[in-house]
């Protein structure tokens, strides 16, 4: 019985035919007009409503108060010393193996204890896994 329904469908259309069908991705079928006070974005991007000098005084989007305003940017001196050494470059493990362990500063000391357990826990690790 399957056989005398596959038949008509074969002399109708192929088989990438049939797939090219049910495998194309299609959109949901719109007027291409929005709907008066419908969400989304309208025709293209709008021009920004905030002037240049608005632009540079305020950190826009660091507000998380619901009823909160974005803060304004403060001059270099109100902000914290250590702020301005956050993106500075820690040495690596294998640079810190290089010095001598006993001349280190109390951070790098720090780093080179921290590093030194996280590879040394890695490599236990590792070997667990094979065995």
């Amino acid at each position: 019985m399957s056989t005398s329904l596959v038949k008509p469908l074969r002399s109708t259309a192929t088989f990438k035919e049939v797939i090219g069908v049910v495998g194309r991705r299609t959109f949901a079928a719109g007027g291409g007009k929005s709907k008066k006070g419908s969400k989304g974005g309208g025709d293209g991007p709008q021009a920004s409503l905030l002037t240049k000098e608005v632009k540079s005084t305020t950190v826009f989007g660091a507000n998380i108060l619901k009823d909160g305003q974005d803060p304004k940017i403060l001059p270099d001196s109100e902000y914290p010393d250590w702020l301005w050494h956050l993106l500075d470059k820690h040495p690596s493990l294998s640079a810190l193996r290089r010095k001598d362990v006993g001349s280190l500063p109390y951070e790098d000391l720090k780093r080179f204890v921290k590093l030194d357990n996280r590879a040394r826990i890695k490599e236990n690790n590792s070997m667990k896994a094979k065995t």
